[in-house]
C-alpha cells in the first residue's frame, strides 16, 4: 500500500465502504462482506488502551451502524484525540449555562486564548438578514493534533511531533438556524481531499501559495483562520467564528459531564489483531451501556470495529446527542464547585477567533445553543467517495455533498420538523452588485475563459460543455468568450476573476454572471486565475442559461449524509465481525 507524504489514517484493502442498507455513494466493485484483517496497519494508529468494562444493558431499537472503507496506518494518533472534537460544545453549554458573578468571568477572560477569523483568501461574503431581521449562525469547530506542550505530549503520544505545526483532524460546523429553533451539525473527514485557498499565517507571517490536499493539512497553512478559508471556498457557507481545542483538559471536561448512554448491536472488543495493531481497548456486550471517564475515551476512539474513520464519526455523533440530551435531562450545573471546574477547563483548552474571545460572548452563544430543542439537532458527515488518485484518501460526492451545503446555505432545517429557510446570511454567499462601484466594460472588450467542470467523481463530463456555453456568451456581446480544454471539474458553477484586479474585475466578472442567470454569491476573486474565468459546474449541464436553483425540502438530507437525530435514543452501531466476541 502506497504511503502518504500527510499524515493520516490508511485504508485497510477488502472493507467496504460507509453506508449500510440505502446509503447513497455506495460501496466500492469488489469489496467484501465481511473482510478479515490484513497486515500493514500501524500498531501506534489508535495507541493501546486497556480493556474496558464488559457488560450488559438493555437492548433499544437498533439504527445499524455505519459501514465504511477501513483506515488503519502511519499516523500515531493521541490516545485522547478524538475527545476534542465534542469536548468544544460541552465548552459552550457550560459557558452559556454558569450563571457565575462578573468577576469571575473577569478571570475566565484571561484564560481564553484568541486568533484571527480569517487568514485566507476567500470570495464568499456574510449576506444580508432576512424579512425577519434573523440572520443564521455558522461556527467551525476544529480539534488539532497539537504536541507542542509536556501535557498534550503525555495525552497524544508521538513525541516525534512535538515542534511541528497542528493538524486540523476534526472539523465540524454547526449550523444555528436564523429563527433559533434548530441546529445542524456536518463533518468533514480530515483526510478529504480539497483545494486549499492561498492563506497568510497571522502570528509569523509566512505565505502559503495555494495546495489541493487533504483539508487536515489546513491548519499548518495558516492556521485555524485558513481552515474557515478552506471550508468557506467548498461550501459557499459563510462562517461567523471558529474555536478550536488541543488534547489537553478534554478529559477531564468530558468526564464531569457524567454517564452518557451508548448501543452496539453486537458484543464489541476493539483490541490488536494479527496483522492489524492499535485498538482502543473497548469491551461491551451487546445493547445498551452508560459509559464515562476511561470508557467514554474508548467508544470515541474506537475505529476499527465501527469499520473506519467515517464509522467512528457516527459514532461521535452518537455520543454528541446523548451528552446534549443527558445536560438537558440533569441539572448538572447547581453543583458550583463542579461548575467552577468545568468553566476553568472549559476556558483553558479553548481558542477561539478573536471576535468572540471573550466570557461574556461565548455565554450568549452557548444561551443561543440552549434554545435550540433535542429533537432539533441533527448530526450529519459530508457524503464522500474513494479519491480517484489516492484509495486512501476521500473527495466531495458532488450532487450529495452538494445538497447538503445548499441546505446550509439556505438555511433548511436539516430535520422533517423544520421549514424551508427564507434566505439569510448563508442562503447567497458572495459578492453582490453595487451602485458605488465602476461600471463593468463594455462586454466585447472583456476575454473570458470557459472551462468544463460537469464532471466529477461520481458524473461524467458533458461533453463540448464549454464550447456550448461560450458560444451562448458571444451571443450576447462576450465576443472574445473562448471554450478552455482544460477540464476543472466543480459542484457549482463559478465566475472568477484575478484578485488584483480588484472593484473593476469584480463589476465585469458580474457583467458575465448576470448575462448568463448566475447568482452574485458565485462570483468569486481568486489568486489561481489571471483572466476572467466561467467554469461550469455539474449544477448546469444543459442549456443556454443557467438553471434556477430550487432550495430543498426540510429534512430532505441525502442518505449518504448518514443523519444522527438528537431526539433518537434508538441509535446503535454495527460491529465489525473480527472485532466482535
Amino acid at each position: 500500500m502506497a504511503q502518504s507524504g500527510v499524515r493520516g489514517e490508511r485504508t485497510r484493502r477488502g472493507v467496504r465502504r460507509a453506508g449500510g442498507p440505502g446509503r447513497g455513494n455506495g460501496s466500492a466493485p469488489g469489496t467484501a462482506q465481511d473482510p478479515t484483517p490484513v497486515a500493514g496497519s500501524d500498531p501506534a494508529s489508535d495507541g493501546g488502551g486497556s480493556g474496558g468494562r464488559g457488560g450488559s444493558g438493555g437492548s433499544r431499537r437498533a439504527s445499524g451502524g455505519r459501514r465504511g472503507r477501513q483506515r488503519s496506518g502511519r499516523r500515531r494518533p493521541g490516545r485522547h484525540r478524538v475527545l476534542r472534537w465534542f469536548a468544544i460544545t460541552v465548552a459552550v453549554l457550560i459557558l452559556g449555562t454558569a450563571g457565575a458573578g462578573y468577576l469571575y468571568y473577569l478571570h475566565l477572560n484571561g484564560n481564553i486564548k484568541k486568533g484571527q477569523r480569517n487568514s485566507g483568501e476567500s470570495g464568499v461574503k456574510k449576506g444580508e438578514a432576512n424579512a425577519d431581521g434573523q440572520t443564521p449562525l455558522n461556527i467551525l469547530m476544529i480539534g488539532s493534533d497539537s504536541r507542542n506542550s509536556a501535557k498534550n505530549v503525555k495525552l497524544g503520544g508521538d513525541k516525534d511531533s512535538v515542534g511541528s505545526k497542528p493538524r486540523a483532524d476534526v472539523q465540524m460546523l454547526i449550523h444555528l438556524s436564523a429563527d433559533r429553533k434548530s441546529a445542524s451539525v456536518v463533518s468533514i473527514p480530515r483526510d478529504t481531499r480539497v483545494d486549499i485557498p492561498k492563506c497568510t499565517d497571522p502570528d509569523t507571517g509566512d505565505k502559503y501559495a495555494a495546495k489541493n490536499t487533504i483539508i487536515n493539512e489546513s491548519l499548518a497553512r495558516g492556521g485555524p483562520g485558513c481552515t474557515l478559508a478552506t471550508w468557506q471556498n467548498l461550501t459557499g457557507v459563510y462562517i461567523d467564528h471558529w474555536m478550536m481545542i488541543d488534547f489537553a483538559g478534554v478529559v477531564d471536561m468530558a468526564d464531569a459531564v457524567g454517564g452518557v448512554d451508548v448501543c452496539v448491536r453486537q458484543n464489541v472488543w476493539d483490541r490488536p489483531l494479527p496483522g492489524v495493531g492499535g485498538g482502543s481497548g473497548l469491551k461491551l456486550k451487546a445493547g445498551t451501556h452508560n459509559v464515562k471517564g476511561e470508557e467514554a475515551l474508548q467508544w470515541l476512539r474506537t475505529r476499527h470495529a465501527f469499520f473506519s474513520d467515517l464509522g467512528r464519526a457516527k459514532a461521535q455523533h452518537i455520543y454528541m446527542n446523548s451528552m446534549i440530551r443527558t445536560l438537558k435531562n440533569q441539572n448538572v450545573f447547581t453543583d458550583g464547585g463542579r461548575l467552577t471546574d468545568l468553566a476553568e477547563a472549559a476556558t483553558k483548552s479553548l481558542k477561539v477567533s478573536e471576535e468572540i474571545g471573550t466570557v461574556k460572548k461565548l455565554y450568549d452563544l452557548g444561551m443561543q445553543l440552549k434554545t435550540v430543542p433535542t429533537s432539533r439537532f441533527t448530526m450529519t458527515t459530508m457524503p464522500t467517495i474513494q479519491d480517484p488518485l489516492d484509495k486512501d484518501h476521500l473527495v466531495p460526492a458532488a450532487t450529495d455533498a452538494d445538497k447538503v451545503w445548499a441546505m446550509v446555505r439556505g438555511d433548511v432545517s436539516f430535520d422533517k420538523g423544520g421549514k424551508a429557510g427564507k434566505g439569510g446570511a448563508s442562503a447567497s454567499p458572495g459578492p453582490s452588485a453595487t451602485s458605488t462601484g465602476p461600471a463593468a466594460a463594455p462586454a466585447g472588450t472583456l476575454a473570458v475563459s470557459v472551462v468544463n467542470g460537469t464532471g466529477g467523481d461520481d458524473v461524467a463530463a458533458v461533453g463540448q460543455r464549454a464550447t456550448a456555453v461560450a458560444s451562448t456568451l458571444q451571443g450576447k456581446g462576450f465576443t472574445r468568450a473562448l471554450a478552455s480544454t482544460a477540464p476543472d471539474p466543480q459542484a457549482r458553477t463559478l465566475v472568477t476573476y484575478a484578485k488584483g484586479a480588484g472593484a473593476q474585475g469584480k463589476a465585469d466578472a458580474l457583467s458575465v454572471a448576470t448575462a448568463l442567470g448566475v447568482p452574485s454569491g458565485q462570483v468569486r476573486a481568486s489568486d489561481d486565475v489571471t483572466a476572467l474565468t466561467l467554469t461550469v459546474g455539474a449544477d448546469w449541464r444543459s442549456g443556454a442559461a443557467y438553471p434556477k436553483q430550487s432550495v430543498p425540502s426540510a429534512g430532505d438530507l441525502p442518505v449518504s449524509a448518514d443523519a444522527v437525530h438528537g431526539a433518537d435514543t434508538g441509535d446503535c452501531m454495527e460491529i465489525y465481525k473480527p472485532y466482535r466476541f
